[in-house]
Parts: structure tokens; C-alpha cells; sequence
């Protein structure tokens, strides 16, 4: 077996844990727990039940993606980055509309945060545009061009300033690797196993086409939640990725 733990299809998905109560979301764990290695947190779990969730996650020996997209001036996301990395998280993310100031901030405070108190530091991603917008809705908030000009800056900025990599769409990644490297991480939502209905996801492609593009890891939620049998749904999903790699 390779000693490179990407090669094992369970490191590179990420169960998105989208419901409205703890009790949900730890019988979910559990269910998933000798298949899925990581666990992603977003807003609606964390502002039902706080940091609680994560430690309690954390606790049971999984992963954790702390998925809040920071956007706030420079100090006060280094700040709550601090405090992600006090809870334990593996991964968080920045919104790389913040700006360079902000996430390099995040950055250098995290850094030194986890150095001072001899933490492994979690992995700092931001993200670029979101995976249901459009060319369109991206005019409309006036970012003009097409949604892969916009990511593919934004992406740039987030390198530039010392971020591990960036939440995309997998129809973005070759393009974002190419101008990043490949040792620039791509945290990939929007991905829809070929049984799997797409939803609001516009720019969405199948857990093996999304690691053949070259995704580290993919966020996979609704296909798995709301399956009638949800450790199948992620094997299933796992056989997918496997059959990539």
C-alpha cells in the first residue's frame, strides 16, 4: 500500500454535515464512522449548536472542515481563525473577498498561534466563488466575466498570500492547479455522484470526474444525508473516487 494517505479514497471525502441539530448530525457520525474520515461543519450546524459539535467530532477521532467562509476586517478573521485552531479543527476557511490584507493576517496569526503552542496548524483555504453562482450572478454583484476569470484570480490572491489552497468548483480545478501548482490544495463542493440528483449546484461534475481533474478533496452532502441507507450512499461514493484514483 502507498505510504501517500491520498491515495485512500476515504481521505478525500468530506461528508458535509448540513442539519439543524447535534443529535442529527453525531447519529450521522456515527453511522458514517467506519467509512468517512472527515466531517464538514458549516453555518447552519455550528450556529444551532456552537463549538460544542466540533469537539464533540473531534472527540469521536474524526476530521473536521470548519466551513464559516471568514469575511471580516483583517484582525478580527486572524482572531477567529485562533480560535478554530483552539478547537482543533483540520480545516477552516477565509472568504478571498476579504482581500490579501486579510487572509495573510489570518495567515501569519494562525502560524504563530500554533507554533507558540506546538499545534499542528489546520489547513487555511478561502473561498473563491461559490459553486451555485453563475457568470451571471457574479455581474450582478458587479464581478464582471465569467465565474472561472473570477476564481481564477481570486485563487491567486489566496496563494499570494500564503493560504494552503481554495474552495472551487471541479470544473476549476485543472485551471487553478495550472496557475497554483499542484501542491496548492482544491477543496471541491458541488459534487454530485452520477446517482445523485445536482440541486442548486450550477457548476457541479461526479466524485470521479472531480478527482480525475485533480481535486484533493471533495465535499460531498445532500446525496448522502437524505439517502435511505447513508453509509451505502457513501461507499458508493468512495467506490467512485476509488475508480479514480
Amino acid at each position: 500500500m502507498s505510504d501517500d494517505p491520498m491515495k485512500d479514497p476515504a481521505e478525500r471525502l468530506m461528508v458535509a454535515l448540513d442539519l439543524p441539530t447535534a443529535d442529527e448530525a453525531l447519529r450521522m457520525v456515527d453511522s458514517l464512522g467506519n467509512i468517512v474520515r472527515w466531517f464538514k461543519v458549516g453555518s447552519q450546524l455550528f450556529t444551532a449548536c456552537g463549538p460544542d459539535i466540533v469537539i464533540k467530532i473531534k472527540g469521536m477521532g474524526f476530521k473536521v472542515f470548519l466551513d464559516l467562509k471568514f469575511h471580516d476586517i483583517p484582525t478580527t478573521v486572524s482572531l477567529a481563525g485562533v480560535s478554530a485552531a483552539k478547537l482543533g479543527v483540520d480545516m477552516f476557511n477565509v472568504h478571498s473577498m476579504g482581500g490579501t490584507r486579510m487572509m495573510s493576517k489570518t495567515v501569519s496569526g494562525v502560524s504563530d498561534f500554533c507554533a507558540d503552542k506546538g499545534l499542528k496548524r489546520p489547513i487555511i483555504i478561502a473561498v473563491t466563488a461559490l459553486t451555485s453562482m453563475t457568470g451571471p450572478d457574479l455581474n450582478e454583484i458587479g464581478i464582471g466575466g465569467q465565474a472561472a476569470d473570477a476564481v481564477k484570480n481570486l485563487a491567486g490572491l489566496a496563494k499570494n498570500s500564503g493560504l494552503d489552497g481554495v474552495v472551487a468548483s471541479p470544473e476549476e480545478v485543472a485551471m487553478i492547479k495550472d496557475a497554483c501548482g499542484e501542491g496548492f490544495v482544491v477543496v471541491t463542493p458541488g459534487v454530485r455522484p452520477v446517482w445523485a440528483e445536482r440541486d442548486d449546484q450550477a457548476r457541479a461534475q461526479t466524485p470521479f470526474g472531480a478527482i480525475r481533474n485533480g481535486s484533493d478533496y471533495l465535499v460531498v452532502g445532500r446525496p448522502i444525508l437524505k439517502a435511505q441507507h447513508p453509509a451505502d450512499a457513501a461507499q458508493r461514493t468512495l467506490d467512485e473516487i476509488a475508480a479514480a484514483l
